[in-house]
């Protein structure tokens, strides 16, 4: 993973877990990934590239962690974050602060 996935991959996990604090698994509806694109300035199809990575797809023989998990829900596209992904969220230093 490139620095710039990372930090990608990091932005994502904080606006999902920001998003659903306060919320248990079964209670949390998801963020639509053009909210998500909006409030990380990326478009929809870098966003669903990185979030496959970090859920528990298999890409290239290799299984990902299942920190996020997609659905499409009639015509919306909805990221939620897994029970490990709030595991990994917690761990990470806050936006701006070097880890």
């Amino acid at each position: 993973m490139t620095a710039e996935e990372e930090t990608l991959a990091c932005a994502i996990l904080r606006a999902l877990a920001e998003e659903s604090r306060g919320l248990d698994a079964a209670a949390a509806s998801g963020v639509s990934l053009p909210r998500l694109g909006k409030r990380l300035g990326q478009g929809a199809s870098v966003l669903l590239r990185e979030l496959t990575l970090m859920s528990d797809a298999t890409v290239g023989g290799q299984r990902g962690p299942g920190w996020v998990r997609v659905d499409q829900v009639g015509e919306r596209w909805l990221a939620h974050l897994t029970d490990a992904g709030r595991a990994v969220a917690r761990e990470l230093p806050a936006a701006g602060e070097s880890p």
